[in-house]
């Protein structure tokens, strides 16, 4: 799949001296999401960490995507806890993915708890 083609440039990338950054890797975990590839999603994730890249709204959202979209529940319930503690505020689509995540997973007491800052 196209996830594939985006992990092999990615490599390329790096074999070339190319350091990526948060959009690159941005742009890598959104193919991994696209492509049902939520744990390929989390080692880019991971080596983004090790790089020390910090990540931007857009970037959790990516994983958030992945995890939803893989059916993980309780990763992106931790990715959302990872965001709140380096204080990178989540959008519209951050909260919208988190409710229909929390609801897959039958954690209605979760998705209850998740509010847009606006809501409170």
């Amino acid at each position: 799949g196209q996830w594939k083609e985006a992990l092999r440039v990615f490599e390329a990338m790096k074999e070339d001296n190319i350091t990526p950054n948060v959009f690159t890797y941005g742009s890598l975990i959104s193919a991994c999401a696209k492509g049902g590839q939520w744990k390929e999603a989390l080692k880019v994730w991971e080596d983004m960490k090790e790089a020390g890249i910090p990540a931007n709204v857009i970037t959790y959202n990516a994983l958030v995507s992945a995890c939803e979209k893989g059916d993980q529940w309780e990763e992106a319930l931790k990715v959302w806890q990872q965001m709140k503690a380096v204080g990178v505020r989540g959008n519209a689509a951050t909260y919208r993915m988190l409710a229909r995540v929390s609801e897959r997973g039958s954690q209605w007491h979760t998705a209850r708890e998740i509010k847009a800052p606006d809501a409170r």
